[in-house]
């Protein structure tokens, strides 16, 4: 099975030779008089010296295979405990043969891929990748050996051959719906026939740039779907930064190809909203190693899985080869960790057959080589050709424009914002920190329906105001309708308001504000105003790229081109120290002395040092009896992520020493009472909590 996986990327034998040796080990007498002691078959049983097995594989494949020794050993000495640092693994190759394994004799040429020029940064991804075909292939074998029953549920899917003419049938229908002689209905019409005509072009990377409205979502998938048919890739892959747009994609998919075809793999997903059971358990399943056509998750599931150690976490990797791989909102990609994550992305497409593209309204430079205007030193090693899908002449950001963008002109207090705000019977400000949030928020009219959103409410409590926000923005029940938001509502939530204000921040966050206005186009023209605050900014993130869009203010801008969007970069990059944070490179390039464990510690793209707690909303309280009485499930657990509030461990602590927080199991923690949690602002904390800025 491992030959089988592997020989998607040309590495056939090497599988061979893993799945071969992996478990040689197992002769030892001391490894099976473990396992009769463990398995209580002879309980009493003596353990005579050491019954560890993998490093026995390794060192027979280092024996046999000198020159593809670390391809071989690396993988078989981690097959259970991960992948070891150089240090740990050279300590390991020093152990002898036991005496009592037999004698191995391998017929078996191993061959690099001919016309494979290797990097220094590919060496790490081709042992993971073969680590990902030996891992899987043992887990699926250990599998219909002890659970039978649970592995008939992997079943037969449904290949992409099968769902294309499912989303021929629906673009079709949805062309029949739509008033053709509208523009906006026109341009995307020109977007999906660009995307079906360079669907032909060779396998490599490509990028799909096209403003809010553009239908960007269909025509990406268009052109996945067709790509993947005519060069026989095997899935299609959609990464994506944000869950709110995970869960709007997901929807639109679940709706084109139906639940048993679509994999949604993230933190907050629940699997009891499938409602056929053998369904259920074969999505379930497949989070494990990702054998299904489409799947949609998030950047950070992707990339750690890349750069993992982890058996459970690499399983993936070999189905992330031979696929199209679709990264959405690719400008919100962490600038800090750009130069690995581009390095990986380089390795999976020219060794491994990935197709890759890059979909925004705002594309980032990510082609050629950058240098910093400020130190020479630091680079961004990028790459070599991206292909543009959509023409020059097509002047999407013209043909698409229907709000004008108004950058501040000085700054403002709090109470001067809020009677501007309330001018607008409809209006949404998004603002940079839930503190700010809280302070608008309190200082409006309490009229219509005004709403605050942060994720200092939960999940659950964030899905079901917006989804009440966008029924009623479509209803005459309530003229008034007033939201002021974090950044949580600006990428990926399908929403319109006729004027949106946002607070100084970044060209690529303004963009994506103005993409909430005027989202229907039901005026000719609409605005967004951009508002700078009588206070300091947060220092970080925030700071960094308003400051590149600040520096671009003093010229003139249409601050939708293209071309602006290249000078912002241009201007944030240029603050960067770095585009390796975690110093990837020294810890994995060193083709010699990789440190895959250490490596992996390092490279996480999200501040987790955050701890969650379970607040008392909704029905939480109920699921919390259940927990405690039934015990943890899988679905139980995705079910109070739902409930949950992800805080710094000060925060926590304070709680906590206060007897506010009860640990029902352990590392589940539950803030029961009702007090702590307000229907309108969420969890109430210090202030200083509030002025924390934490992804959205």
């Amino acid at each position: 099975m491992a030959s089988y996986f592997a020989s998607d990327i040309g590495y056939s034998d090497f599988g061979r030779v893993l799945g071969l040796l992996h478990d040689k080990g197992k002769e030892q007498k001391s490894f099976q008089q473990n396992i009769r002691k463990k398995s209580g078959y002879k309980p009493h049983i003596k353990v005579e010296g050491d019954s560890s097995h993998a490093y026995v594989g390794a060192l027979i494949a280092k024996q046999i295979y000198p020159n593809f020794a670390p391809l071989l050993a690396y993988p078989i000495m981690g097959h259970h405990a991960g992948l070891y640092d150089y240090m740990d693994y050279n300590e390991v190759l020093k152990k002898t043969i036991p005496s009592d394994v037999a004698e191995t004799l391998l017929d078996i040429k191993l061959l690099i891929p001919k016309n494979v020029e290797m990097k220094k940064y590919d060496y790490n991804h081709v042992i993971r990748v073969l680590f990902s075909c030996l891992v899987d292939a043992d887990f699926l074998d250990t599998e219909a050996f002890m659970n039978p029953e649970q592995a008939k549920y992997r079943g037969e899917k449904k290949s992409l051959k099968d769902l294309y003419p499912m989303l021929e049938a629906y673009l079709t229908n949805l062309k029949s719906k739509s008033k053709s002689a509208e523009t906006v209905n026109i341009i995307r019409q020109k977007v999906q026939q660009a995307c079906a005509d360079a669907s032909s072009y060779e396998p490599g990377f490509y990028s799909l740039t096209v403003p809010t409205g553009g239908g960007k979502t269909l025509s990406s998938l268009l052109w996945a779907m067709k790509h993947a048919l005519k060069y026989d890739k095997k899935r299609i892959i959609i990464a994506i930064p944000y869950t709110s747009i995970i869960v709007q994609t997901a929807a639109i998919l679940r709706d084109i190809f139906g639940d048993e075809s679509v994999l949604e793999h993230h933190s907050n997903i629940s699997f009891d909203d499938v409602k056929d059971w053998n369904i259920q358990q074969r999505i379930k399943l497949a989070t494990e190693n990702w054998d299904y056509p489409i799947i949609v998750t998030t950047n950070v599931q992707l990339f750690e899985s890349i750069y993992s150690n982890r058996p459970s976490d690499c399983r993936k990797l070999h189905n992330i080869c031979n696929s199209v791989l679709i990264l959405d909102e690719v400008q919100a990609l962490p600038i800090e960790y750009l130069q690995p994550i581009v390095n990986s992305l380089k390795s999976y497409q020219r060794l491994f057959k990935t197709s890759i593209l890059f979909t925004t309204a705002s594309q980032p430079v990510l082609k050629g080589t950058y240098t910093s205007l400020n130190d020479p030193n630091t680079k961004l090693e990028g790459i070599d050709s991206v292909t543009e899908i959509i023409p020059k002449d097509f002047n999407l950001h013209d043909s698409l424009r229907r709000v004008e963008i108004h950058m501040e002109k000085g700054t403002t207090t709090l109470e001067e914002l809020a009677n501007e705000l309330v001018k607008h019977p409809r209006v949404l400000c998004i603002v940079n920190t839930r503190k700010t949030a809280q302070d608008i928020y309190s200082k409006l009219p309490d009229e219509g329906l005004t709403i605050h959103l942060s994720r200092m409410m939960c999940p659950k409590h964030v899905g079901d105001a917006i989804k009440m926000v966008k029924n009623e923005l479509k209803s005459d029940k309530h003229p008034i309708i007033r939201v002021i938001a974090t950044q949580l509502i600006e990428a990926g939530v399908d929403i319109d308001f006729p004027v949106v204000y946002r607070e100084e921040a970044g060209l690529d966050s303004i963009l994506q504000a103005a993409g909430r206005c005027n989202r229907e186009g039901k005026l000719d023209m609409a605005d967004t105003f951009v508002f700078s605050l009588d206070k300091v900014l947060p220092q970080g993130y925030i700071t960094q790229t308003n400051n590149a869009r600040k520096n671009m203010l003093s010229r003139s801008f249409d601050w939708f081109s293209p071309e602006a969007m290249t000078e912002y970069f241009n201007q944030l990059y240029a603050q960067v120290k770095t585009f390796d944070k975690v110093d990837i490179r020294s810890l994995l390039e060193n083709p010699r002395s990789p440190q895959f464990k250490t490596a992996a510690e390092a490279f996480r793209l999200i501040d987790d040092t955050a701890i969650g707690v379970i607040v008392n909303w909704n029905n939480s309280m109920d699921l919390v009896a259940r927990l405690e009485k039934e015990g943890p499930t899988y679905n139980m657990i995705k079910q109070l992520n739902q409930y949950t509030v992800s805080i710094y461990e000060r925060d926590f602590n304070k709680l906590r020493k206060a007897g506010l927080v009860k640990e029902v199991l352990e590392g589940i923690y539950v803030l029961e009472g009702r007090e702590q949690y307000d229907e309108k602002i969420g969890l109430l904390i210090d202030n200083h909590w509030l002025n924390e800025i934490l992804i959205c």
